[in-house]
């Protein structure tokens, strides 16, 4: 309405007093002469008259007015009560710290196998699977008559060389003798050439014998360090022998659980090649997951997780993020991640699977809208967003990571738009609807 009741009565009483007015100045024009006062029912009429237009003009322009007024706010309450009512739901922000859930194997903290080092056959297994054992600790021995004789052998090999060693000594203590015996005759004849006694050629004889007693010497010096070097030889060949003949005796590394067991008494094995035990340290245990490359970017060391077992329920186990491997598998795009869980009383066994959950942090959180506001179209995956004219609109979006009820929205939407939950075949583009909030609970659950 563009006038209030007051304004519209107030113009109709200024049209009907022009009016009179007008009728008054037509009159005295009508009717010459002098003018005259007056009288009384001439007074009374007057307002009469008036009166009679004002009801006159009210009924005839009010009223219709206020008339077409109300039909125009029918009309226009009809049209808002015929739109269709959706059901809507906002955009939302994810929260600035996600739980990422993945699937793990539980290992040992540490984890060896148990070799031969010696051949021949198992005299007797002290250890079985199952067995704690202590570092140290015998698990087998093993009985190898022939490398006991290669470390008699061994021994009678170096006591010849030791032999021969004393021998070299021997003809070099003999060889300095002769030399010594040389240089004195040798200084001799030259006196006696230098006096004119001797012939040169005499001299030169003797002269020629010191030389030859030198070079002998030098040869002999050699023969004794060879023989030594030989002795050497020999004495480490007999305490590789002593060595194996120790590993007859297999003993444990460190003190773990024996996890597995290939042989028994009685076993040929042979050196190198025979896996006797398999031994794990349980107290500390590795989990390893594989996290996906986009939030290979999120995980660090120290980062808290929490271990879940099927068949523990109830039961969670605390760990953190020891390391990761700092580099994506080619094939599965995934970061190789290892999360250290302490395990006191053994209820962790290597080889279990368990559910791992690590609460990331987000530096940008991602948009979120429920799975039910999602539609997938010809030209891709769309939402259809009310804008504040309750006018649809059909938005092209980019999906992230799918969570069952949620979606991650990478772009398309902005937060804070409204999505029609489940919209049918009447929301088309462009068309006006009735929004109609999505009640807390259902948006929690869809």
């Amino acid at each position: 309405m563009t006038h209030t009741f007051e304004e519209q009565l107030r113009a109709e009483i200024e049209e009907l007093k022009q009016q009179l007015e007008d009728q008054k100045r037509h009159y005295r024009r009508a009717i010459p002469g002098p003018r005259t006062r007056p009288s009384r029912s001439a007074l009374v009429f007057l307002p009469v008259v008036l009166l009679v237009l004002i009801v006159a003009g009210f009924l005839a322009g009010y009223l219709p007015r206020q008339k077409r007024e109300q039909v125009l706010a029918a009309e226009t309450k009809t049209n808002a009560e015929s739109l269709p009512s959706v059901t809507v739901t906002p955009v939302v922000r994810g929260d600035s710290q996600a739980g990422l859930v993945l699937p793990g194997t539980i290992q040992p903290g540490t984890e060896a196998p148990v070799l031969a080092r010696a051949s021949g056959y198992v005299r007797k297994r002290y250890a079985d699977i199952g067995d704690r054992v202590q570092e140290g600790q015998v698990l087998a021995e093993i009985e190898a008559p022939e490398l006991d004789q290669q470390i008699l052998q061994a021994q009678a090999t170096l006591q010849q060389s030791r032999s021969a060693v004393e021998q070299a000594e021997a003809s070099l203590q003999q060889g300095r003798s002769n030399e010594n015996l040389a240089r004195i005759t040798a200084e001799r004849w030259k006196n006696l050439v230098s006096r004119g006694a001797v012939s040169r050629q005499e001299n030169d004889v003797y002269q020629a014998q010191y030389a030859a007693q030198q070079s002998n010497v030098q040869a002999l010096e050699k023969a004794v360090a060879a023989a030594n070097s030989n002795v050497g030889a020999i004495e480490a060949s007999l305490a590789r022998l002593r060595d194996l003949k120790s590993y007859q005796t297999v003993r444990a590394p460190f003190a773990g659980v024996i996890t597995q067991r290939n042989v028994d008494t009685g076993v040929l094995i042979n050196e190198g090649n025979t896996l006797l035990f398999r031994i794990a340290q349980t107290g500390l245990m590795r989990t390893f997951i594989n996290v996906p490359q986009s939030e290979a970017d999120s995980v660090r060391v120290g980062l808290t997780a929490t271990l879940d077992m099927v068949d523990m329920p109830g039961r969670k186990f605390t760990g953190k993020v020891s390391r990761t491997s700092n580099a994506l598998d080619p094939a599965s795009r995934t970061l190789l991640t290892e999360i250290e869980v302490m395990n006191p009383d053994g209820r962790l066994l290597p080889g279990m699977f368990t559910q791992v959950d690590l609460m990331v942090p987000r530096r940008d959180p991602p948009l979120l809208i429920p799975g039910d506001t999602l539609v997938i179209r010809s030209d891709g995956p769309q939402v259809a967003v009310v804008d504040a004219q309750n006018q649809v609109h059909y938005a092209k979006i980019k999906l992230g990571r799918d969570f069952g009820d949620r979606l991650e929205v990478l772009s398309g939407v902005e937060p804070g738009e409204q999505l029609i939950v489940n919209p049918s075949d009447f929301v088309r583009e462009g068309v006006k609807v009735k929004p109609v909030p999505q009640e807390p609970a259902k948006a929690r659950r869809g």
